[in-house]
């Protein structure tokens, strides 16, 4: 019988299935990630992420991420934290550096619980969100509902970032996969409705590409952040209210995006992969 061992960890209820493939044991197919991470007959998750070798001599682990649609993710802030938290117990430190996708990323354990993340640099070049044509992406003419005049921003996966005069009552079942789906996306896009509430606080709800409404999106409030700086309606650096709680965001001078904020471990378990139609 072949078993898999996971970890459950949370970012602000943004939650996620941690695994540690780094002797590669498994060869889990996109059929069983959609399984696993299902709330109903699975474990759940927002993302279910694997920790493999890193190619980079200089980085800690690889960190893959998987939605629980079965695609791949370029990034995923939240995430990050819980695996920079764990590989910072396993080696006794308070640093790492963890490979994605996205590039490499700096993460530090500051303390009172609180982990920080370099997220590379917030690109706004049509090209790197990727956009389908070239397009002014501080104003995208994509509109659904109350969500238009939207803000492209790249923060190792792309974003779409809306303002709005109450983000609470914007419905993002509905008006987020309209947006995600939407023909200038060749990739799709994640979506957020952005409530200034003052130049240092702002209120964000996040429609994440391939996992729907999040209690969280690392990568989105930075994404966020960049977006209302760019518009001058904030200062660079503010405190993003998601809904499953608050990150601290800083657009720094060099264009790197540093997020700050608590992990949390709900459980740890053993699956019977065999009952996932996966024997190895």
């Amino acid at each position: 019988m072949s078993t898999l061992d996971f970890i459950k960890m949370h970012g602000l209820g943004n939650d996620f299935v941690i695994i540690d493939d780094r002797d590669r044991r498994f060869s889990l197919s996109g059929e069983v990630v959609r399984a696993i991470s299902d709330r109903h007959t699975g474990v759940g998750c927002d993302q279910f992420i694997v920790l493999e070798r890193p190619t980079d001599s200089s980085a800690d682990v690889f960190m893959r991420i998987y939605n629980p649609d079965g695609g791949e993710s370029e990034a995923c802030g939240n995430a990050t934290r819980c695996v920079a938290s764990l590989v910072m117990a396993e080696l006794a430190q308070s640093h790492a550096l963890i490979q994605t996708r996205a590039g490499l990323l700096d993460c530090e354990n500051i303390g009172d619980g609180l982990y920080s993340v370099d997220m590379g640099p917030a690109r706004s070049d049509w090209r790197d969100l990727p956009l389908a044509k070239a397009c002014n992406t501080d104003h995208l003419d994509v509109t659904a509902g109350p969500l238009s005049d939207g803000v492209g921003v790249n923060m190792g996966n792309p974003h779409v970032v809306f303002i709005v005069e109450n983000a609470q009552t914007v419905d993002l079942s509905t008006f987020g996969p309209q947006i995600e789906t939407h023909s200038l996306f060749p990739e799709r896009t994640n979506v957020e409705a952005v409530q200034i509430l003052s130049r240092d606080r702002i209120r964000m709800r996040v429609w994440e590409r391939g996992a729907g409404i999040t209690q969280a999106c690392g990568s989105g409030a930075c994404a966020a952040l960049v977006a209302t700086a760019r518009r001058g309606l904030t200062a660079r650096k503010a405190e993003v209210v998601l809904d499953g709680g608050t990150l601290t965001i800083e657009w720094m001078a060099d264009n790197n995006v540093l997020m700050t904020g608590p992990v949390a471990t709900s459980f740890s378990g053993t699956l019977d992969l065999s009952l996932y139609g996966q024997d190895k």
